[in-house]
């Protein structure tokens, strides 16, 4: 059978000690068996280890932050998308998610396909809303606290024992275990990602996540859960593996199912000795560490790709339990003719 031909532009290319879900979404497309992809790349730092991997990209080009304002970035899309008829774009960092969702129509209407969550879905979910979405869902979700100042700390300790995690409303997490710490940790990453920065009340157990599909209709097209086995400085998974667990399995059916949840997500959970599930954290799009789904026979990107372009997708239902992955880094020696032509061009 004839593969399909498709033109993917795709954001998160930065596979560094925080990687980016760019490559691994790349690698997952490239083996489709029905798909024959053409991939651009579209990255925002000129040393972002995915415009140098032999291979990976036909294109490269630098677009600009969401920061910079929606329009900006969707101009330089549309732009790009002119020279490299972009069939489907996956983009893979939350930060850039509400520019693409806000413009999706305007995308759609240049032949740019994309599959992301509605703006309801998106903000729902955010940190500072958990416990609210916890009560709606029927979900158990730790107890938390929205930091404006330093001066509510005190606020937050009648609230919480020690120690407690300290959040961004994008990225970071830090654990704190006295007054000074969770200060360190607020203007940490009130200076890089603003206000409100989270403090989340503490559950032990052992951390536990999912990557999923939904098709925007309630059905779960794709279900992967994992245990992180060596966890990086930042929180990365650096390692892990598939579980069996129907118990998770259930309950990321019942959050897509009820939330009518549209594109790839990813559940942070902790599992307690007493065998409770507690919602720490939803992401709303494909994690990095999707290519394990992969392995395991769930190629959720390919999934995504196929319902972005409005193909029927049968819902997978099997994975193979007791699949790892192993992260590492690698040195690779590039011209330097490569890194000018981005830095000067912004494309290659």
């Amino acid at each position: 059978m004839a593969k399909t031909k498709i033109t993917l532009a795709v954001t998160g290319l930065n596979n560094t000690d925080n990687p980016g879900p760019g490559v691994p979404v790349i690698r997952a497309a490239k083996e489709s068996e029905e798909l024959d992809v053409r991939v651009i790349g579209l990255v925002y730092e000129n040393l972002e280890p995915g415009i140098y991997m032999e291979g990976l990209c036909d294109r490269i080009f630098q677009i600009p932050y969401p920061s910079s304002g929606s329009n900006e970035l969707i101009e330089r899309i549309e732009k790009i998308h002119q020279q490299e008829k972009i069939d489907v774009l996956i983009p893979n960092f939350d930060a850039e998610l509400f520019s693409f969702m806000k413009n999706e129509q305007r995308l759609l209407d240049k032949g740019i396909h994309t599959f992301l969550p509605n703006l309801k879905q998106f903000q729902e979910r955010e940190k500072e809303k958990l416990p609210e979405f916890g009560k709606k869902y029927d979900v158990k979700v730790p107890g938390s606290i929205n930091l404006g100042s330093t001066n509510q700390i005190s606020d937050m300790e009648d609230k919480f024992d020690y120690p407690v995690m300290i959040k961004g409303q994008f990225y970071d997490a830090y654990e704190a275990s006295n007054k000074e710490q969770v200060k360190q940790a607020f203007y940490k990453i009130s200076s890089k990602w603003g206000l409100p920065v989270i403090a989340q009340e503490f559950v032990k157990g052992i951390e536990v996540n999912v990557v999923a599909l939904g098709d925007g209709k309630g059905n779960t097209i794709a279900a992967v859960p994992m245990r992180k086995q060596y966890i990086t400085d930042k929180g990365k998974a650096w390692g892990g593996i598939t579980l069996a667990d129907e118990k998770m399995m259930e309950l990321t059916r019942s959050i897509i199912q009820k939330t009518k949840w549209k594109g790839g997500m990813e559940l942070e959970m902790i599992k307690t000795s007493k065998g409770e599930y507690y919602l720490i954290e939803i992401n709303p799009r494909i994690p990095a560490w999707v290519y394990l789904a992969v392995g395991a026979g769930q190629n959720i990107p390919e999934a995504l790709i196929k319902l972005a372009l409005g193909q029927e997708v049968q819902p997978m239902t099997s994975y193979k339990i007791g699949k790892m992955f192993v992260r590492y880094s690698y040195d690779m020696i590039v011209d330097l003719e490569k890194f000018a032509a981005i830095s000067m061009n912004k494309e290659i």
